[in-house]
């Protein structure tokens, strides 16, 4: 009786997993066109967003959900406020603690490579100069 009440006090350690929606939002990279707009309906907002090269050029389709990067016919990078248990404006070392051992501490962002998936899948969590999440961004790195 007394372990099941003192266990539970104890601090979790939170680990990447594929529950609340996870297995979901990765399947956000790869939809078409198609797939995008059957799920989510017309977008907010379409902005083209320029890159240093011609082929570094997106279409950019706004939602709720987050900012889908489109090239040619395929969604290549979503940007979310909050994906796989991490949120805009959380701590720096609490999102190293979620992402666990295999994330990259690069400084001004961590990477983690997610595999499981039919292509290559990046995740990177930019932190501002505080410290905080900036951006979250799912992606294919080989696009």
């Amino acid at each position: 009786m007394f372990l099941l009440i003192v266990l539970p006090l104890f601090p979790q350690e939170k680990t990447l997993n594929t529950n609340y929606g996870t297995e979901e939002k990765l399947s956000f990279v790869g939809m078409t066109l198609e797939e995008l707009i059957d799920r989510f309906g017309v977008p907010k907002i379409v902005i083209a967003a320029r890159g240093n090269e011609l082929w570094q050029d997106d279409v950019i389709f706004q939602y709720n959900d987050g900012d889908f990067y489109v090239y040619r016919d395929r969604v290549w990078q979503v940007k979310f406020a909050s994906a796989l248990g991490i949120s805009n404006k959380d701590g720096k070392a609490a999102v190293l603690r979620v992402l666990g051992n295999n994330a990259d501490d690069m400084g001004d962002y961590a990477l983690l490579q997610i595999s499981g998936m039919n292509w290559p899948l990046m995740l990177r969590v930019n932190f501002n100069n505080s410290g905080q999440v900036s951006a979250i961004y799912l992606y294919r790195p080989d696009f």
